[in-house]
């Protein structure tokens, strides 16, 4: 049967499972699991539940619709709720079961309209098919004869029983009889009766669950239900709102969807789950008082109305959009979301910016910055002069009386970016050292246009030495001109500024550097999105091949491994496939463990993103230990980055981080990688990297990981791992 199912249906487990967490915005599966359990605390409910669940997803299934959306859970927990919401209040039957199928079928209809109609404007239909779905097949049902409505509830320790025996009617029991306070009873009842299980216990179970699969939802969960609480007692609101058939619920569902889902937690979206809960308060009282008059249970309407408004009203601002900040990536987790996006912004805040590259090869000199003493000032303070320099700090030989003296006089002028050429003016002769051109200040010049509102313009060029011309496209790296001496130059440089207009004369735009080297007396350092300063000596990344070529993974490209050092005398061989997923984005994968690492190169960075899977896994540490390389190797040279911090992190810390995380973070996972020895050949390199994985908590390191990496033949022939007393050693295996 599991076999038919499978050939049938692919992931129907999955499927199932997630149509069940996906009402808490959640894909896990012990989640799922507690949540299925208590579902059939009433069984009627729970066969109901399931039946719908099986129907929309099997139909969303043989009807063709998006397949990764179906093992989600996406089109099912609406069907779901629906499955629960007729199973409590009908009796079992054939009739039941014929109008339950169709039901089903009908809220997933509804599910799959809403994604077409409310998806285009990029907010999600929630559970409104589930309101659509059950407030009409309820309404028609009335004139249904045949259906009989269910008497359960009134005897509930008969029900248990029939469920777990004596064991689980001691534990309702003993739920039942403890004295808590009225507002601790409400909140577990409406946990439950998310489900339609309006007992304590089933509330306590889902309050458990909740807890295990977010602490920070968790959290959301209390300060939305006790804030509506606190609200009702300042104001005098009737406390019958949140005890009518426990529709607190909805202050739940829209602080943990406010909170933690949607946005990113922060003080910011703690904030706006308690502003919102009078405006739950209102929409509360307002539709029960319409839906009454059709003997209709406003159910979740309230949440759906409160979170749809907010989302697309904040898509209007036009500042302050960190305030809170809207989930970019969705991880199906507070936790993860919150980690994931502060390690992006330390990451990739930059990745705004297009990736502008210096206008020259080889090493340069700044000789004048950014508010410079000379030129750089007022509207056009923000830009570049940049000069060859020899060991003696000279930028000429012998006399340095003409023009040819200077290092840097007819040197190639490049491409910093893709784009197309926006204006170039030509024709203006280069002046006699000393001599200044201040009619045609700006001499021979290009322009380029490399994104909307993004230009960049180099001066001071020499004539007759373009090789393009107006409406050329180039890539970065193309030779357009040559080093010269026209306009307000004395000397032969080159001025290189970005405007956020196309014109010869244009105000400059404080914009940085993409990534560059900047060329210390001992050393290297490597900056990212960076502003050279004055006197900084600076070149582009030179790529070295054997690098470059060692992390260019090529989708289908094995990579294969014999491991040793795990176990004394023995060795094991990882194998690991380079893929890419429909949105072309690229992992390595490792079928043994189910293990990915994803990844991106741009030529001349290699970086993993994410990973997904063992983390006891060799691909896990090779993730760690290669998380950022440079293709371009300078012997000693650092470079810096930072991990999620619950990527290394014990669960036992993480989980204390998890419950005051989106208010201050006391732990960090920081990464080293340092360029140790090359040695060349004419045709490859030996390279030999060192990198380092560390674990900080109130500023102390608690885990250091350390790798060591050696390539040669344009591959990684050599990954070794130390923790502690305890090396492992990965050795490349050619076929």
């Amino acid at each position: 049967m599991e076999k038919t199912l499978k050939k049938i249906f692919p992931s129907f487990l999955s499927s199932t499972l997630n149509s069940y967490s996906q009402i808490f915005f959640s894909n896990d599966k012990i989640f799922a699991s507690i949540l299925v359990l208590v579902s059939f605390f009433d069984l009627n409910a729970g066969i109901s539940g399931l039946m719908a669940v099986m129907a929309s997803n099997a139909a969303a299934y043989l009807i063709g619709f998006n397949r990764n959306n179906i093992i989600a859970g996406y089109y099912g927990f609406n069907s779901l709720l629906v499955g629960l919401g007729l199973g409590i209040y009908y009796q079992m039957s054939p009739i039941f079961l014929m109008v339950l199928l169709f039901a089903a079928i009908f809220t997933l209809f509804i599910t799959i309209m809403l994604e077409g109609v409310i998806g285009k404007y990029g907010l999600p239909y929630l559970s409104i098919s589930f309101l659509l779905g059950i407030w009409m097949v309820t309404l028609a049902s009335r004139q249904f004869s045949e259906l009989t409505i269910s008497e359960k509830g009134i005897y509930m320790s008969n029900e248990i029983y029939s469920i777990g025996g004596y064991f689980f009617v001691g534990i309702y029991n003993w739920f039942n009889n403890l004295n808590l306070h009225e507002s601790v009873v409400i909140y577990f009842r409406s946990l439950g009766a998310i489900f339609f299980q309006y007992h304590l216990f089933a509330g306590v179970l889902i309050a458990i669950g909740l807890l295990i699969y977010s602490r920070i939802a968790f959290l959301l969960s209390l300060v939305g239900f006790f804030g509506a609480y606190l609200f009702y007692k300042i104001v005098g609101g009737n406390l019958y709102e949140l005890s009518y058939a426990y529709i607190g619920f909805n202050y739940i569902l829209t602080s943990i969807a406010i909170g933690g889902f949607f946005i990113v937690p922060s003080r910011f979206s703690f904030l706006w789950v308690i502003f919102l809960i009078p405006l739950i308060s209102i929409t509360i009282t307002s539709t029960i008082a319409i839906f009454d008059m059709f003997q209709l249970s406003i159910f979740s309407l309230p949440f759906n109305f409160i979170v749809l408004m907010f989302l697309y009203i904040m898509k209007f601002r036009e500042r302050f959009y960190h305030n809170p900040e809207i989930v970019s990536y969705q991880q199906f987790s507070p936790e993860k979301n919150l980690y994931f996006q502060l390690n992006n912004k330390e990451r990739f805040n930059n990745f705004k910016y297009i990736p502008v590259a210096l206008p020259f090869w080889g090493e340069w000199k700044v000789t004048q910055g950014h508010y410079g003493d000379i030129t750089h000032r007022d509207k056009w303070a923000h830009a570049w002069d940049f000069e060859i320099i020899d060991d003696e700090g000279l930028s000429f030989k012998e006399g340095g009386t003409v023009l040819k003296d200077y290092f840097c006089y007819n040197k190639p002028v490049i491409a910093p970016a893709d784009g197309w050429v926006e204006e170039v003016l030509d024709g203006v002769e280069d002046n006699d050292i000393g001599d200044s051109n201040l009619e045609q200040n700006w001499g021979n010049t290009i322009i380029l246009k490399i994104g909307e509102k993004v230009y960049c313009k180099m001066s001071h060029l020499k004539p007759n030495s373009f090789k393009v011309k107006k409406g050329d496209t180039v890539k970065k790296g193309d030779i357009l001109a040559a080093c010269g001496n026209s306009g307000r130059s004395p000397i032969p440089h080159i001025h290189f500024q970005m405007q956020e207009t196309p014109y010869i004369g244009s105000e400059t735009l404080n914009y940085p550097i993409g990534n560059y080297v900047q060329h210390l007396e001992k050393g290297f350092e490597f900056k990212s999105y960076d502003k050279p300063r004055i006197t900084d000596m600076v070149s582009n990344i030179e790529k070295d091949q054997t690098l470059y070529k060692a992390y260019h993974f090529v989708p289908g490209q094995v990579l294969k491994f014999s491991v040793s050092g795990g176990q004394p005398g023995t060795a094991v061989i990882v194998k690991w496939e380079v893929q890419t997923d429909i949105y072309n984005n690229s992992y390595l994968y490792c079928k043994e463990t189910n293990s990915k690492a994803w990844f991106k190169n741009d030529g001349s960075i290699h970086y993993f993103t994410l990973f997904e899977g063992d983390r006891s896994s060799v691909l896990f540490y090779f993730f760690l230990g290669n998380y950022k390389v440079i293709s371009g190797f300078y012997k000693g040279m650092t470079v810096k980055d930072v991990f999620p911090i619950h990527v290394l992190n014990k669960k036992a810390w993480i989980l204390l981080q998890d419950f005051i995380a989106p208010f201050y973070m006391f732990m960090k996972s920081e990464y080293r990688i340092e360029y140790v020895k090359i040695k060349k050949d004419f045709t490859d390199s030996k390279i030999e990297l060192n990198s380092t994985a560390r674990v900080k908590r109130y500023g102390k390191t608690t885990r250091e990981v350390h790798f060591k990496m050696e390539i040669e033949a344009k591959s990684i022939q050599m990954f070794e791992i130390t923790e502690g007393n305890k090396t492992i050693v990965a050795k490349r295996i050619t076929d």
